[in-house]
């Protein structure tokens, strides 16, 4: 029985992970067949690509080049045509899309096939506070039009379900959660390897704060750079750990040194996916600052890795990063409470200790690709046999 996932492209992130992990998983199922459709990701994209992870499995991925993240109408026409297409020749019992341009025209072009079960993952809404009125007017619009076309709704986390609630789209009874899982194994393994910090200028008695994303904006890094005096101030061996690379790094370091923290401040640039967990396992404390990002995939890759959270309450956070269990939540924009939390953190070992093991805890029940697989399996099993 043929699944078809629908993504815009395949670079380095959240969604696309989630993405990948999913297809992989069903490509060994014994019940499900499955191709991955995606627009083209090239290999010098500032996020980086993860396509490599598909493209070697023989009629797995299916590029479609008209498929692009900015609106363009001609290229939008043309895509949804080849996917009206390609779904037609190709008959699958499900399509499954995911992101905002991929899972709009991917539900129209399926509905237009005449696909019989139609799913969408909402990874991250398409409209909100991050954009002016007109943009989310068109994608509020255009959402509630593949949302009439769609059986099933699949979130990251309940608050991703709620956005689109609140935004008209579906009904209550249409939702599911299923936690973004990822491979665990690298993270529960992470340590605090002594060469790779001296690789970053690291010392053995740095406390490392580190921060995972892209640079770029609405990711927190302004924040952070907000709250590193009044750190440095109250713990003089902090140092703060800045993994990713992206279109903002350039102003980032600029900020950096104009304010003088060129010396407590490390960027890594663009590492590789696989790369992560051992940067994780030279952390003290992990913070997560997006302003928006459905579940933000970094905060159980930190727990499993044994790591306390601080995180801004935005979007999903909350539903991982389980005030003082977990990490600690402050609300969006609050510096004053960030670095008094980080503080908090910073100043016991055994309070890191404690946070930390119970996430892990946490995160290993909740987030293995298995548990994942599973649980949208079950989506899938239910939708068809009703």
């Amino acid at each position: 029985m043929l699944v078809t996932h629908v993504i815009t492209r395949l670079i380095v992130g959240g969604a696309q992970e989630n993405t990948v992990s999913t297809v992989l998983g069903l490509y060994r199922h014994p019940d499900y067949s499955v191709e991955l459709i995606s627009g083209l990701t090239h290999s010098d994209e500032p996020e980086g690509s993860i396509q490599n992870l598909v493209e070697g499995i023989p009629g797995l991925l299916h590029l479609i080049p008209e498929l692009v993240r900015p609106v363009s109408p001609l290229r939008d026409l043309l895509a949804l045509n080849k996917l009206r297409r390609r779904f037609e020749e190709t008959r699958p019992a499900i399509v499954h899309t995911h992101s905002g341009k991929a899972g709009i025209l991917g539900r129209i072009a399926a509905r237009l096939a005449k696909v019989p079960t139609i799913i969408h993952t909402i990874h991250g809404p398409s409209f909100g506070t991050f954009q002016g009125d007109a943009p989310n007017l068109l994608f509020r619009t255009a959402e509630r039009v593949a949302g009439r076309y769609t059986d099933r709704f699949i979130g990251v986390a309940n608050a991703m379900n709620q956005q689109y609630l609140d935004a008209g789209i579906g009904h209550e009874a249409l939702y599911d959660k299923v936690f973004s899982g990822f491979d665990l194994s690298p993270f529960l393994k992470s340590e605090n390897n002594s060469d790779l910090r001296r690789r970053f200028g690291l010392s053995p008695d740095d406390l490392v704060i580190g921060k995972i994303g892209r640079l770029f904006q609405l990711k927190g890094h302004d924040d952070l750079f907000t709250v590193a005096p009044s750190i440095l101030g109250r713990h003089p061996n902090a140092k703060f750990l800045l993994v990713g690379g992206g279109e903002w790094q350039a102003r980032f370091e600029r900020l950096v040194q104009q304010r003088g923290l060129s010396g407590s401040v490390v960027f890594t640039g663009l590492v590789r996916p696989d790369e992560v967990a051992s940067l994780i396992g030279i952390m003290d404390i992990v913070v997560h600052l997006s302003r928006r990002e459905g579940l933000p995939r970094v905060i159980p890759q930190a727990l499993a890795a044994g790591k306390p959270v601080v995180a801004m309450d935005s979007d999903g956070a909350r539903e991982v990063c389980l005030n003082d269990k977990t990490g600690y939540l402050v609300p969006v924009g609050a510096v004053d409470a960030l670095a008094d939390r980080i503080s908090q953190l910073a100043a016991s070992s055994e309070l890191r200790k404690r946070l930390g093991q119970e996430g892990r805890r946490f995160v290993e029940q909740e987030f293995s690709e298995a548990t994942m697989v599973q649980r949208i399996v079950a989506v899938y099993d239910r939708l068809l046999n009703s």
